[in-house]
């Protein structure tokens, strides 16, 4: 079911209804079982998987608050760790695990290989997976206090707007709003609306139009010139932006009209001056639960300099794996861990020739600002190509064949619609880093007049420009 689906708006409409109308106890068990529902509409034994991993962590959490032996507390972490990361894992990458081994067998010789498994990957189980933990760990570490409340806790799992994709909530902020009863209040409705139609717009009229050019190209890799490739990947770029963050600004609108506020999950990340800003700025709810989870318990920059960059290596590694079976998501991720040491380098030279000045002028931000962009868009060759050998077919042709044709699509009137939509998508975000129109809930320096015309423009332009779309991309993760 998706967000901009007549199902979903049936859904959310009765949902809404009946739950501002509800007693507390009542609207509470309402928005689980519409959780439920939405999630089901998938497939039924999806939300079994997700049952599953609510119970593990609910009675691992009661018991870790109870028990007062750091040993038995150990024990129900370590269990619910691999008791709700098994299905993850199972789902997710026993193929992979399968396709490297039967290569490694073909390489040393051997005719005989393992068969795969017949798998369908639940939507969205990296998400709640990663929530329900989220809670466990906070527990564990003294963090929150244990939720005892089976309703409340299982809608904090399943909360339909950010289930599928995000935000990745922390018990300190969602769980909490579910412990009082939230009323109908137009402000909320307002913003949430505003909200969601901006998730929208960026959805169906730009993400779901560059991904016609950008499937086109990455398809067939070898037939293009190196400008096309190039172009390509410059839409993809803001294709997965404008997917991922229309996304999260549905999610959040929705819960917003519902009167809970999640939390930001993209910060103008193209605005980034480094790489570490970008990932303070992009997919905010994994880059803090990894920051909280992985980095810091390994001593994050507490510790020597060989030990930061080995934590550094780790947390992108493991978020490339995280974002799928797949060798070009681990070299995504290795390519950041990269950049990311190179910048740390960068600046320990600048000191050490005594020009670290130079960061806070204006030039030296906007070449920061660019080439932190082009350094983003390299590595988002490896996320999109559909093999190792594309990516680096690509990364090759880069600057390769340009007295070739350029390749401007099925239609040049499409492409430079697109064209066209990427810059008013970067200008409006131009005036959200200047504080001109809203981020985030933010109150806008332009009058309502103006706000009125913007949101009038885009409803027009969902109406006349958007497309049909099927999924988002994120859903895979």
């Amino acid at each position: 079911m998706l967000f901009n689906s007549w199902e979903f708006i049936i859904l959310f409409t009765i949902t809404s209804i009946l739950y501002f109308n509800a007693s507390y106890k009542l609207g509470v068990l309402l928005l689980l079982i519409s959780s439920y529902a939405f999630y089901m509409y998938w497939r039924w034994d999806f939300a079994v998987i997700m049952l599953v991993v609510t119970l593990i962590n609910y009675f691992s959490g009661i018991r870790i608050a109870k028990s007062k032996q750091h040993k038995v507390r150990q024990l129900w972490l370590f269990f619910a760790l691999i008791t709700s990361l098994l299905p993850l894992l199972y789902f997710k990458y026993a193929n992979f695990f399968v396709a490297n081994l039967n290569e490694i067998l073909t390489v040393a010789g051997s005719i005989d290989t393992f068969s795969y498994f017949n798998l369908i990957l639940p939507v969205g189980i990296s998400f709640f997976t990663f929530q329900a933990l989220s809670y466990t760990l906070d527990v564990y570490f003294g963090k929150t206090k244990v939720e005892k409340n089976i309703v409340r806790f299982g809608t904090f799992v399943a909360f339909f707007p950010q289930l599928v994709a995000g935000p990745i909530e922390r018990s300190s902020n969602l769980l909490a709003q579910f412990k009082k009863k939230n009323v109908f209040n137009k402000s909320y409705f307002l913003e949430g609306s505003k909200l969601f139609i901006w998730g929208l717009f960026k959805k169906v009229v730009i993400a779901d139009r560059l991904a016609i050019y950008v499937d086109g190209i990455y398809e067939n890799p070898e037939i293009h010139s190196g400008p096309t490739l190039i172009v390509a990947t410059l839409f993809f770029a803001f294709q997965i932006y404008c997917d991922f963050s229309g996304y999260s600004d549905m999610a959040i609108g929705t819960a917003r009209i519902l009167g809970f506020k999640l939390m930001q999950n993209f910060n103008l990340p193209y605005f980034a001056s480094s790489i570490s800003d970008f990932w303070k700025r992009w997919h905010i709810s994994l880059s803090s639960w990894f920051g909280d989870y992985v980095y810091r318990p390994l001593g994050g920059s507490r510790v020597n300099y060989l030990k930061w960059l080995r934590n550094i290596l780790i947390v992108f590694l493991v978020s490339g794996f995280w974002h799928g079976a797949n060798w070009t998501f681990i070299i995504w991720g290795l390519l950041h861990a990269f950049f990311y040491f190179f910048e740390s380098w960068g600046n320990l030279i600048l000191e050490k020739l005594h020009l670290a000045k130079i960061k806070d002028t204006l030039v030296y931000r906007i070449f920061k600002i660019v080439s932190v962009f082009i350094a983003v868009c390299y590595a988002w060759i490896y996320f999109r190509s559909n093999s190792l050998s594309d990516a680096f077919l690509i990364s090759n042709k880069l600057f390769s064949n340009w007295d070739a044709p350029f390749f401007f699509g099925s239609s040049t009137v499409s492409f430079v619609l697109s064209s066209f939509l990427i810059l008013v998508l970067i200008i409006f975000q131009i005036s959200q880093y200047y504080k001109f129109s809203s981020l985030y809930f933010s109150k806008p320096k332009s009058g309502w007049q103006l706000q009125f015309i913007w949101y009038l423009f885009l409803i027009f332009g969902i109406s006349l420009f958007g497309l049909s779309s099927n999924s988002f991309i994120y859903f895979q993760f």
